[in-house]
């Protein structure tokens, strides 16, 4: 089993992704990303890897942290709620209830969004993000979404190995694991330029 070589994976990445300095938060952030995969999928395609490093850089605006969604509570009732401007996208997210367009906005490396999506990572985790969903701002449940959902197809139905086999590389359609082909040039390049970075393992 080989390690990705952490020194050389930061000495690249903060030239080549983050203009040649990195946060404190930001270096927490890809350990926190390089230790779940090295504990848990080392054996598994690098690229999977690479993609979800390169999906999180742009979600998170290189943050490498987990965030709320941006905007207020009136933008979350507007948006989600059932008393918003949105009641049909409201009851598709499973927000039955007034409040819950606030209550479940967007939170995570991958902002998960709606009383559904909460109730069902809270399941798959056994975290109880319905009376707290701010745990789903826990770096390392927050890590634990973004592996699974990107893996497992739980965002979209698509997953990394529908777009990485030994076959097969298509990084700019792997974008459709999350969100359609938005901004999927961006982040192929993003995830590329990751995927150098860990391609120098040690034994």
């Amino acid at each position: 089993m080989s390690k990705i070589n952490r020194k050389f994976f930061f000495d690249t990445v903060r030239l080549t992704l983050f203009g040649g300095r990195l946060r404190q938060g930001q270096v927490k952030g890809l350990v926190a990303f390089l230790d779940f995969w090295e504990a848990n999928h080392s054996k598994k395609d690098d690229r999977w890897l690479a993609y979800i490093l390169g999906t999180a850089h742009h979600e998170v605006d290189r943050k490498m942290q987990p965030i709320k969604e941006y905007g207020g509570k009136a933008y979350f009732k507007r948006m989600y709620d059932i008393e918003g401007d949105r009641p049909r996208v409201a009851r598709v997210l499973g927000n039955t209830q007034p409040g819950d367009g606030v209550r479940f906005h967007g939170r995570g490396f991958v902002q998960i969004t709606g009383r559904k999506n909460y109730e069902d990572w809270a399941v798959r985790l056994n975290v109880n993000l319905i009376d707290n969903p701010d745990l789903a701002l826990d770096i390392d449940v927050a890590t634990r979404i973004i592996f699974g959902g990107m893996m497992d197809g739980t965002f979209t139905g698509k997953k990394l190995s529908h777009y990485f086999t030994g076959e097969k590389e298509d990084w700019r359609n792997a974008r459709r694991i999350v969100n359609g082909t938005d901004r999927a040039d961006l982040i192929a390049d993003h995830a590329k330029r990751y995927y150098r970075a860990i391609s120098y393992t040690v034994a």
